[in-house]
């Protein structure tokens, strides 16, 4: 048996945790601040018209928040992935239905599916990393192509007294 954890970067899922947790704390923020100069891309024409005509507002003042809210989520899943993970897939499923309703920009739609597949798995890496730092349990897995893994969850306890 194998102890796989999130808490290690010398196994696979210590890593797979770590590298998709920093991706989705760094993209955002840089992205939701590209929102603001445009440089990367001309942001507002990836936004179906009917959605800044739906609040009363420019193209690009709608990108100005959406720029806000992708900074925010960033922090947010630097911080506790475990919950804005999940918020970022629900956000990305938001950005996948304004895509598919603006001809032509279904190869990104299909992208951001990808990402946001990412960003769920990284929910439940994070769900496993909060138990394996909070509480005491033991989880089993299957391998695909293998054997039943352990993934132990332990907290250090005080010694117990004789």
């Amino acid at each position: 048996m194998s102890n796989l954890t999130t808490r290690s970067l010398a196994n696979a899922v210590g890593q797979a945790f770590w590298i998709m947790r920093v991706t989705f704390t760094i993209a955002p923020i840089l992205f939701g601040l590209d929102k603001f100069f445009n440089l990367l891309v001309d942001w507002p024409k990836y936004l179906a018209p009917w959605i800044p005509a739906l609040l009363h507002v420019s193209p690009q003042t709608f990108m100005y928040g959406v720029g806000v809210v992708e900074i925010v989520a960033g922090i947010l899943v630097a911080i506790w992935p475990q919950f804005f993970a999940y918020v970022v897939t629900l956000w990305l499923w938001g950005i996948i239905v304004n895509l598919l309703t603006i001809p032509g920009y279904y190869d990104v739609a299909l992208r951001d599916f990808g990402l946001s597949l990412g960003a769920l798995t990284l929910g439940r890496l994070a769900w496993l990393h909060h138990l394996e730092t909070q509480q005491s349990t033991t989880v089993e897995a299957s391998v695909a192509f293998g054997s039943p893994v352990s993934l132990s969850v332990e907290k250090d306890r005080p010694a117990k007294r004789a």
